[in-house]
């Protein structure tokens, strides 16, 4: 019954009390109109052996149908006629004055009969009564609780499902906007009924509850912010002495690579501070973006600039292919930090040449971060872009798990994706959509040819 709905539960339950309840009804009735009906027919034999005795004649008794009854009077010394009906026992306690009452089989008389004997010491009056109409009027009951009881038992559960859904009305308002209710500051609240009652109460708790969330979110999500604003200028300061200290040059190759180490991990440490700033302000709305018309060619310039002494540290190079893609309408920030962090992940991840490509695609532009590594991992491309989500190989490498997650807030503020295009090594593509695609609100439909064939986005190897 556990996983039966309440209101079906609610239903049988109050279909239950009701078969109960008519049953115990039906029963009463049936009970009481039974010794009613067996009260009237012993009254009138007690009235018509009375007479019987009294007149001194079994004509004293009213006519009537010898199938439905009958008078006798007999003497105790010769009771033959009233054999067939009492035994000689039951004669001699009537002949002694005392009234003996019997119900049997009488021959001549319709189904089973009620006979009464009573004597006066010189003569037994014994008269009887057919139980048929007795009978029928006990059976015609029977039947109408049989076939009005059901009836009612439908009739009531259909009541009491409707009452049931009335009284679940309230909560089944309540469960339809906490699928809207967010934790943003000022978002919906759930519904109170009118009534000051258990569901009421319950709504107020939940309410009450949304606001501790919010206030504890919006706390979080503040010093998120704080803490990531509060990052990037000393990283930023300790990279460019870091930078200026492999310029001096002169250095020891243990020291030389020790300055290099730390001037990936200020790298890391400034993305994850753009991340950390990307996720505290993502609402459940999405990022907020602040698109323009961009050239492509700049952008993916600017992203193999950015990494280009890290790549050639490692002996790797990135490479800049534009094709037939001229610009792209999303906002320059956002991009470069989506398309920084395929890069970060491809440097840490990957192997040998990064080739940063765009192309026309649809009614947008698709770019491409491609490296030549180990490729995907099966087992870890449906979570591939979920935060915190890291690979196997990720896991014993510096990362976060919110690079390939903040790329996917990226593209979907822009309405465009991210996807895993499978293959030798690994390749990322952001499709991003063009001005004119992103003003008729039909980026995601115009751009379906482009998709790739993974149903989710997906990494291999690792995850930033």
């Amino acid at each position: 019954m556990s996983r039966v709905p309440l209101r079906m539960r609610l239903t049988a339950a109050f279909a239950l009390a009701m078969v109960l309840v008519l049953t115990g009804a039906a029963l009463f009735v049936y009970l009481r109109l039974k010794a009613d009906l067996d009260e009237s027919v012993t009254a009138g034999l007690d009235a018509r052996a009375a007479a019987v005795l009294a007149a001194g004649s079994a004509a004293a008794a009213p006519p009537g149908d010898p199938e439905e009854g009958f008078s006798l009077l007999v003497s105790p010394d010769r009771p033959r006629a009233a054999d067939r009906i009492l035994g000689a026992g039951e004669l001699r306690r009537a002949a002694a004055g005392r009234s003996v009452l019997v119900e049997r089989t009488i021959p001549g008389v319709e189904g089973r009969a009620r006979v009464i004997a009573r004597g006066d010491g010189d003569r037994i009056a014994v008269v009887g009564q057919s139980l048929d109409d007795r009978d029928e009027t006990l059976g015609n009951l029977v039947a109408s609780f049989a076939v009005g009881g059901p009836v009612a038992v439908i009739l009531a559960s259909l009541l009491g499902y409707a009452l049931a859904a009335a009284a679940l009305r309230p909560v089944e308002a309540m469960r339809r906007r906490a699928e809207d209710v967010s934790l943003d500051p000022g978002g919906a609240r759930l519904p109170l009924p009118a009534a000051h009652d258990e569901i009421r109460r319950l709504g107020e708790t939940l309410n009450a509850m949304l606001d501790r969330l919010r206030r504890s979110f919006e706390r979080e999500r503040r010093f998120v912010g704080d803490a990531s604003h509060e990052l990037r200028t000393p990283v930023a300061v300790i990279k460019a002495e870091l930078e200026a200290a492999l310029l001096a040059g002169g250095h020891e190759p243990q020291v030389r690579e020790a300055l290099v180490a730390a001037v990936e991990e200020c790298d890391h440490l400034a993305q994850l501070a753009e991340d950390l700033l990307v996720v505290a302000r993502t609402t459940d709305e999405g990022l907020p973006v602040r698109p323009a018309t961009l050239e492509v060619r700049d952008l993916l310039e600017a992203v193999a600039a950015r990494y280009g002494a890290r790549a050639r540290e490692h002996g790797r190079a990135i490479t800049v292919e534009t094709g037939d893609a001229q610009s792209v309408y999303a906002d320059r920030l956002r991009v470069l930090q989506a398309l920084g962090n395929l890069v970060d992940n491809a440097l840490r991840h990957g192997a040998g040449e990064i080739a940063l490509r765009a192309r026309r695609a649809g009614a947008g532009v698709e770019l491409d971060v491609c490296d030549r590594g180990a490729g995907l991992d099966p087992g870890f491309a449906a979570h591939a872009f979920e935060r915190f989500t890291r690979g196997d190989v990720a896991r014993t490498r510096s990362g976060t798990g919110l690079g390939l997650a903040i790329v996917r807030s990226i593209a979907s503020a822009h309405d465009g994706r991210v996807d895993a295009v499978p293959g030798a090594g690994a390749t990322f593509r952001l499709w991003l959509p063009d001005e004119a695609a992103a003003a008729s609100g039909s980026s995601q439909d115009a751009g379906v040819g482009s998709r790739s064939t993974l149903a989710e986005p997906t990494r291999g190897g690792g995850a930033a």
